[in-house]
């Protein structure tokens, strides 16, 4: 496993030696990572680069060349993570000048293989800051576990999909070794709305949450916003709370399950209570904790890939890591080699 930094990453140097990652520093510019590529002989690179709108486009524009000139790299799964862009493929809406774009790039050309990978919102949002890496988000997400409060967008009655980090990874890990891929590939490990995630939080740590309500003429208002600096921090939330309105959070049910028998047959995914009993008996220090933000940026980006890189990964069927020799190409013969992971915006 190799990672992919634009930042010195010496301060965590411990870290990832470890677990035996080795960590390149790049300016993410083609010629650079295609270096790195056929250096460490790479047969993946998997980019959890959350830029936005245009620098998105031409960062992974540069990856997938790299790839496309490499040795051996010819499998990409760009930077997504959201929700059901199957039938809603424009939310959530600063999407628009980023994903969609390179989507179409994506699409025009055969040399690499790609899917676009989703999961509906992370759970591990639901948990306190001492149980994760994640940065916590009281003004994007919903739920405010440290505050113990909610802001619920619109009614809170639309469905949802809700992934925990740790089963995101472990996901990835698996879909390595599939023959081929489908263009987007989704998992969820419950599909349930806000208002019911609350209820199960009450419940579980048995007291009320305070609750708020933000209507969906508030979001359209900051939705329609003129684009200047000052109004692009409202613009942004606007557009994540579209996806809470519309449910397009919910990743496709039936192709989901399809493709948890397909891809991911040997996984259970946990469900909110299960997460919240697994934290319940963990601390903060305990070094396995697997966290990151699909939706949120840098920081999250940087802390999934600790979620990517931490020692073990199981599943029902055993242990699983990011492996070295057991993925293969479409013809059936093995891919050796590395895997590249980028983080951080």
């Amino acid at each position: 496993m190799t990672l992919l930094s634009s930042q010195d990453s010496s301060e965590r140097g411990a870290f990832f030696k470890e677990r035996n990652i080795d960590v390149r520093t790049s300016d993410y510019s083609t010629e650079s990572v295609l270096q790195i590529l056929n250096e460490t002989n790479a047969t993946v690179f998997i980019s959890f680069n959350n830029s936005l709108d245009k620098t998105f486009v031409t960062l992974h524009t540069n990856f997938l060349e790299a790839c496309q000139k490499s040795k051996n790299c010819k499998r990409f799964i760009p930077s997504e993570f959201a929700g059901n862009i199957d039938d809603f493929p424009l939310l959530p809406s600063f999407y628009t000048k980023s994903r969609v774009p390179f989507r179409r790039i994506l699409e025009q050309q055969s040399d690499v293989e790609w899917t676009i990978f989703n999961n509906g919102w992370f759970m591990d949002y639901f948990l306190t800051q001492d149980k994760t890496y994640l940065p916590a988000i009281p003004n994007e997400f919903p739920v405010d576990p440290n505050g113990w409060k909610a802001c619920i967008r619109g009614t809170g009655d639309q469905v949802q999909s809700f992934t925990c980090a740790r089963d995101v990874a472990k996901a990835l890990t698996m879909l390595l070794s599939a023959p081929k891929w489908e263009p987007t590939i989704y998992v969820t490990g419950q599909w349930a709305t806000f208002n019911e995630m609350v209820h199960i939080m009450e419940q579980f740590f048995d007291r009320p949450m305070e609750k708020t309500y933000r209507s969906e003429e508030q979001t359209a208002h900051d939705a329609s916003l003129p684009p200047t600096p000052e109004n692009a921090e409202a613009v942004y939330l606007a557009s994540v709370e579209e996806m809470m309105i519309t449910g397009s959070g919910a990743c496709p049910r039936e192709k989901t399950l399809r493709q948890r028998d397909k891809f991911f047959e040997h996984l259970t995914f946990a469900t909110l209570e299960d997460l919240l009993t697994q934290a319940g008996r963990s601390t903060r220090a305990s070094g396995d904790r697997l966290m990151l933000s699909g939706v949120g940026k840098g920081q999250a980006s940087r802390a999934f890939v600790k979620v990517l890189l931490s020692s073990r990964v199981e599943t029902d069927s055993g242990a699983a890591r990011w492996p070295s020799s057991d993925v293969y190409h479409t013809d059936g013969s093995p891919r050796r080699g590395t895997y590249i992971a980028t983080c951080g915006s």
